[in-house]
């Protein structure tokens, strides 16, 4: 599950890396708040990815399964 975590925080982080040079090239009212809004969804996708990997909160219900067959050993 922490791999999963990790990788969807570098892979935001990827995205954020392609976008940022358009960021600043930024021209009408309407363009501020499209960037406003996908900066504001990036930081809640590497916050909630960056909480699952510090396990701050439970993992998703899917994934509660594997770790408990995991544990008990059983496929």
């Amino acid at each position: 599950m922490k791999q999963y975590a990790l990788l969807r925080i570098l892979l935001a982080c990827f995205f954020l890396y392609v976008a940022w040079p358009e960021i600043g090239q930024q021209t009408g009212q309407a363009a501020g708040y499209f960037w406003a809004g996908w900066l504001m969804f990036f930081l809640l996708v590497a916050g909630a990815n960056l909480a699952t990997l510090l396990q701050m909160t439970k993992p998703p219900v899917m994934e509660q399964g594997k770790e408990i067959r995991m544990a008990t050993g059983k496929n």
